[in-house]
Order: structure tokens, then C-alpha cells, then sequence
């Protein structure tokens, strides 16, 4: 069994996922920031890519439709822009960060199932050019939104 951790372990510092001490089977990516409702963020200079998180994903069960922005919609961090759609619920995508829609993954209109396949890598949902960087300071790093998650499945 321990052969088996110390494996995971590897394998995890390898693809830069947080893993230890967790009691959900969520990925979580260790260059990425978090909102507390569960959306995730990755901020390279002043533009954003951001989408919903495996846990959130996993929490919504298969995803049958994504409500895309236009290009140009203002958002502001923590405001609903779009929301997604299951087999389970409808939920709310709010906005990690502030700034202007640049680009809308047009793939999810066609295939939405990709936020549940891959929804850090090709189930992203939209990109920003920035108006404050600095917000992304109020979101969590992977150790700090892995242990929310592990909270919050707790509470349920």
C-alpha cells in the first residue's frame, strides 16, 4: 500500500496536481487559482483563461449545455456571466476575475461534455483581458481549495 502511495505521489508531482491528505478524487492543478465557487483561473500577464473545476464537474454530473458570454461582455469577480447545464442541475458560472470576454470556447456548443472530460485543458470557457490583476490575489492556491473542497464534501 505504500508502494502505492509513493507512486501516486510521483505521478502527481508530475502532471502538477495536489493530491496528498485528500479525501475527494478531484484533480487539482497546482498553477491554477480557485474562487470558493468553484471556478478555476490561470493569469498569464494580463489576459485569463477560466472554466469550472473537476470538482465542480464531478459535483454536476454529465454536462449537456454551456451558456456562453459574448466577446466584449464586461464581468466582475464573483458575478454569474453564463451558467452550465447537466443531467442533475443548473448552475451558475461566476466570473474569478474582472475584465472583458476576449474569447468564448465555441467548441462547447457542440461538445459541452468536454467540461466534464477536460476541464482544465479543452473544457475551458472563456478568456479575459484583465482590468485588476490583483483580485486574483483573494482567490486560493491548489492546497488551500482542496482542503475547501474536502470541507465542504464533509458538511454533505
Amino acid at each position: 500500500m505504500a508502494l502505492r502511495l509513493l507512486w501516486a505521489s510521483r505521478v502527481a508531482s508530475h502532471l502538477r496536481i495536489s493530491v496528498a491528505q485528500r479525501g475527494f478524487a478531484s484533480a487539482v492543478l497546482k498553477d491554477l487559482k480557485y474562487a470558493d465557487s468553484h471556478e478555476w483561473v490561470k493569469i498569464e500577464g494580463n489576459k485569463a483563461t477560466f472554466g469550472i473545476t473537476d470538482h465542480a464537474q464531478d459535483h454536476l454530473g454529465d454536462v449537456v449545455y454551456v451558456e456562453l458570454p459574448d466577446v466584449g461582455l464586461s464581468v466582475s469577480q464573483g458575478k454569474s456571466f453564463g451558467a452550465v447545464e447537466s443531467v442533475k442541475a443548473t448552475s451558475d458560472i461566476n466570473s474569478p476575475v474582472s475584465g472583458t470576454v476576449v474569447e468564448v470556447n465555441k467548441e462547447l456548443s457542440e461538445s459541452p461534455g468536454l467540461v466534464n472530460s477536460s476541464p482544465y485543458e479543452q473544457g475551458w470557457i472563456v478568456k479575459v483581458e484583465l482590468s485588476d490583476a490583483g483580485e486574483a490575489e483573494k482567490l486560493m492556491d491548489s492546497d488551500k481549495y482542496s482542503k475547501f473542497c474536502e470541507e465542504e464534501d464533509a458538511k454533505h
